[in-house]
């Protein structure tokens, strides 16, 4: 199996929810009460996606203004349909954020750190338009390790083809673990650093709910499963469903843990 095969690319929102985004959603809070922040700050969410942590930062933190950047159109258009014109959203990457110098009191970004190019300049630019004093602040998954129904799905998927495991994140992604995550904020020069693990439950009413949106063929493991021929995909289906745990009423129920990291900007 080639890296050609799989792509990180997300670009359709629909996809993106019924795969990852309703869990990431589930982070959001926790994430926002682990900061703890005061009313009244300005915000910008960086890869603002469908709006999950957008929509999170309106009903919760009493925000004076909240923005988000966002490079795919497709995200964006179904974060505009979701968010009702309560954000101010812009087309823009983590490594070109369209707003000025320290414009804003906290920048957050959820799930997106992994996936840029050059992590240092995504950091150094989300300090850049951050106030002195601000909070610069993200969480991704453990990859790793906690976050199971990936875990679940890539050792299966190495077991069948031990080339996939180029294509696992927890190999792919060293931001996946606290270690690397904190060094990388001190890289870029942030303060008081902290790191702590937000775990949340992903249920699934059956076998059936968990594997569809692994057909959904964004981000690397549902295009890796669209990248096998029919009968391949049928065993990595089977073999799956014999080793998720299944509770008596056919549900199943793990862990997803995230990281997140938080910093302070003094300029």
């Amino acid at each position: 199996m080639d890296r050609k095969d799989t792509s990180d690319t997300w670009e359709r929102g629909n996809p993106y929810e019924r795969y990852v985004g309703r869990w990431s959603r589930q982070v959001a809070g926790p994430f926002l009460s682990w900061l703890n922040l005061p009313a009244g700050q300005a915000w910008l969410d960086v890869g603002c996606g469908t709006g999950a942590l957008c929509a999170a930062i309106v009903d919760r933190c009493s925000a004076v203004s909240v923005a988000g950047v966002e490079p795919s159109p497709g995200f964006l258009e179904t974060a505009r349909q979701n968010l009702a014109n309560q954000v101010a959203l812009h087309a823009g990457s983590a490594t070109e954020i369209p707003l000025n110098d320290s414009s804003v009191d906290v920048v957050v970004s959820a799930l997106v750190l992994n996936f840029v190019p050059d992590q240092h300049a995504a950091l150094n630019e989300m300090a850049r338009v951050t106030k002195n004093g601000g909070t610069v602040a993200a969480y991704v998954w453990d990859y790793a390790n906690k976050m199971e129904f990936m875990r679940y799905f890539w050792d299966a998927a190495i077991e069948m083809n031990p080339a996939a495991v180029s294509l696992d994140e927890g190999n792919r992604f060293p931001l996946c673990r606290p270690g690397p995550l904190s060094q990388l904020f001190a890289s870029a020069k942030l303060n008081s650093i902290d790191v702590a693990p937000i775990d949340v439950n992903t249920s699934f009413s059956d076998f059936d709910d968990f594997w569809q949106p692994f057909l959904g063929g964004q981000g690397p493991a549902p295009s890796y499963v669209m990248s096998l021929n029919e009968e391949a995909r049928t065993r990595l289906r089977d073999r799956l469903r014999e080793r998720i745990p299944e509770s008596a009423d056919g549900t199943l129920s793990m862990v997803a843990r995230a990281w997140a990291v938080r910093a302070t900007v003094e300029k």
